[in-house]
């Protein structure tokens, strides 16, 4: 089992900054492959960045390039999200999620833990 906890949402003004963290424990945090989606009322959750756990490789939705950066202190058992030049668009509640395959990370499905999710909101 891993157990996900994020933290770092809240209210910001477009163009403004947040750095997302989600702590795990449980089983060897570092071979696994982190994910961090998001969720807006009315939709579908919706992939946001990962990060393998081998070379630390990201990958990130097209929405969010070269604005959000995901890294990972195995360290500490963490991964974040940095979210630069925040848009109203962005706002949703953000989730990180743990999975032991290293492809298809865009993929709620590949995806078997989960965290409870943090309040993203940014105003116009």
């Amino acid at each position: 089992q891993v157990q996900l906890v994020e933290s770092g949402g809240g209210l910001v003004q477009a163009g403004g900054s947040l750095r997302l963290s989600c702590a795990a424990s449980g089983r060897t945090f570092s071979s696994y492959a982190m994910g961090w989606f998001r969720q807006a009322p009315g939709k579908e959750r919706e992939f946001v960045a990962a990060i393998k756990w081998r070379y630390w490789i990201t990958e990130y939705a097209d929405s969010v390039k070269g604005r959000f950066t995901c890294s990972r202190d195995n360290a500490k058992n963490t991964v974040y999200l940095q979210m630069n030049n925040l848009k109203f668009e962005d706002t949703a509640v953000y989730y990180c999620a743990a999975s032991a395959t290293g492809s298809g990370l865009s993929q709620p499905s590949v995806y078997a833990y989960w965290g409870q999710g943090t309040q993203v909101t940014v105003s116009s």
